[in-house]
């Protein structure tokens, strides 16, 4: 295997969680008294905090409310959803064959510690991993590299040596600025947007080690 680890992304990459997402985000929107137009900008893989700063200026909303306030709020009204959320299919598979070829698995994710653990233990993934990242631990997120950067570190390879498996564009810039290869796992959305990618399947069970052999390192 010409990699000597393999970083996972969660949302909408290892769990599907998008629906869920868009769900909290328009409970709190429905609190502040606002009635989304179902065109809100399509920001999943970016930070909450992100995606609000988006949302307080497309729907000019005024509140008292800071943007970590609102984060907060999110997060409450996502881990009442947590339970609806579903395994993206084939990603154990995938895993297990990662693991059995003895390649060390690393999470990188822009959600919070205590969400991501209960996502995990939600679906017994703790011990799949042997690093995880989550968003609190760097400055900058997705689509810069931090995340990935500091993962690789936590491994002690260098990112060159790393390959990532991403469901987003933003997750893909951020993979390549790290210096990474990565996959991105289109699940059936437009394959236009990660042609960026050094692989794009639309599910887990296309990716197998030869195809990852396959991958061009230069």
């Amino acid at each position: 295997m010409k990699f000597a680890a393999v970083i996972f992304d969660l949302d909408g990459t290892i769990v599907k969680s998008e629906r869920e997402w868009d769900r909290a985000f328009a409970a709190v929107l429905q609190k502040l008294g606002v009635k989304t137009d179902g065109n809100d900008p399509p920001m999943h893989g970016y930070a909450i905090k992100s995606r609000w700063q988006a949302l307080l200026a497309k729907y000019k909303i005024e509140t008292t409310k800071t943007v970590e306030e609102l984060e907060a709020l999110t997060y409450t009204e996502y881990g009442k959803l947590i339970p609806e959320i579903t395994l993206s299919g084939g990603v154990l598979e995938f895993m297990d064959t990662l693991k059995e070829s003895g390649l060390p698995l690393g999470l990188a994710t822009l959600t919070n510690w205590e969400t991501t653990q209960k996502v995990l233990e939600r679906f017994g993934l703790s011990n799949y991993f042997d690093n995880i990242t989550t968003g609190e631990e760097v400055t900058n997120p997705k689509p810069a590299p931090d995340i990935f950067l500091l993962a690789s570190e936590k491994f002690g390879v260098l990112p060159v040596d790393c390959l990532v498996i991403e469901d987003s564009p933003a997750g893909v810039t951020a993979a390549h600025e790290a210096g990474m290869k990565v996959i991105a796992v289109s699940g059936g959305e437009n394959r236009n947007s990660f042609l960026d990618a050094d692989l794009i399947v639309e599910k887990f069970p296309e990716i197998t080690l030869k195809a990852i052999d396959a991958i061009d390192l230069n």
